[in-house]
């Protein structure tokens, strides 16, 4: 059906998204940018087209017994309000609501507004990606809370005598709302419909399969990152070596060094356990043995060996301190 040219001239080649009779040839058509409102020639007044940009930051209604209004609010620019009859109203504020939501920015490109649904003074607004919700005497303003399906693991509704409850699973928590038992599959329907779409399953069913499925491998991911973390934080590249604590008769039995840094002997070690064991052969056949022969060898030995495992305990308090700086160092991202 063609527009009439006064319509024509004022769309000056915009495209019209939605269009809506509001009795005999009067006509409200959306466009991307504005609501135009056509009022044919009658007995009282002229063709004439009324322009209404969506960039509003309120949309208000109030209804009569025939008529409806509608309120665009502006800001410091004011506000601007056009009638519908009331049997229109809905017809007309979901196309209205589409085209603020993409002026305003709270729609992508490409998404879409699918159903919009109006219980008292809640407002809900299903769209192809999110769910947009709004409490108060306002259809909608700059107050509103949104869904987006991304963050959606699963939907429930619970059934009541009078209303339904909607309870949306987001984000680790759960959202809810009521809506009135004769509207409540109209808005199950449209809301499943949606989110399935979004998330590319055929039902709830398979989205909480899906949902338990990423969040699984989102945990394993997360494990695995840790475990890496942590394999990093323990390696220290090139510092110092750790130390053998069994180091000490090793380095005896080579020769070692002492506590001043010169080498000790090994023979100095088998000539103190020599004279020990003679002195222990020196009871003969008494049936006691001798706790020990401490000649000057002896006592020089065991006096090198004190000195050798407090160097090496020395060496091992140092390397403590310097892992412990490193650590203190990577935890402050050096």
């Amino acid at each position: 059906m063609s527009l009439p040219e006064i319509v024509q001239s004022t769309l000056d080649g915009e495209s019209v998204a939605a269009r809506v009779g509001l009795g005999g040839d009067d006509l409200l058509l959306v466009t991307p940018t504005r609501t135009l409102v056509y009022r044919a020639e009658g007995l009282l007044s002229d063709e004439a087209v009324e322009e209404y940009p969506h960039d509003a930051e309120y949309v208000g209604v109030s209804e009569g017994r025939r008529k409806a209004k509608v309120t665009l609010d502006y800001g410091l620019d004011g506000e601007r309000t056009f009638s519908v009859p009331a049997k229109k109203l809905d017809k007309v504020l979901h196309p209205v609501l589409a085209g603020v939501f993409n002026a305003r920015g709270l729609t992508d490109p490409g998404e879409t507004v699918k159903q919009t649904f109006r219980f008292s003074e809640l407002t809900i607004v299903i769209t192809s990606a999110r769910l947009v919700r709004h409490i108060g005497s306002a259809v909608w303003d700059e107050e509103y809370e949104e869904y987006h399906y991304d963050d959606v693991t699963d939907l429930d509704f619970e059934e009541g005598s009078v209303a339904t409850s909607v309870v949306i699973s987001v984000g680790g928590r759960q959202e809810r709302f009521k809506t009135p038992n004769d509207q409540a599959r109209a808005l199950r329907e449209g809301l499943v419909s949606a989110v399935c779409a979004y998330h590319g399953v055929d039902d709830l069913d398979e989205l909480r399969a899906k949902t338990a499925q990423e969040a699984d491998e989102t945990d394993e991911s997360e494990t695995a990152e840790t475990g890496e973390e942590s394999r990093e934080t323990v390696s220290f590249g090139d510092g110092p070596d750790p130390l053998d604590t069994s180091g000490v008769d090793g380095d005896v039995e080579a020769g070692g060094e002492d506590g001043n840094g010169e080498p000790v002997a090994a023979e100095t070690r088998e000539r103190g356990a020599e004279r020990a064991a003679e002195g222990d052969a020196g009871f003969g056949d008494s049936g006691f043995q001798s706790a020990g022969v401490v000649d000057d060898a002896v006592a020089e030995e065991l006096a090198e060996l004190r000195k050798l495992v407090e160097a090496q305990n020395e060496r091992l308090e140092r390397q403590e301190r310097t892992i412990q700086q490193l650590i203190d160092e990577l935890r402050q991202g050096r």
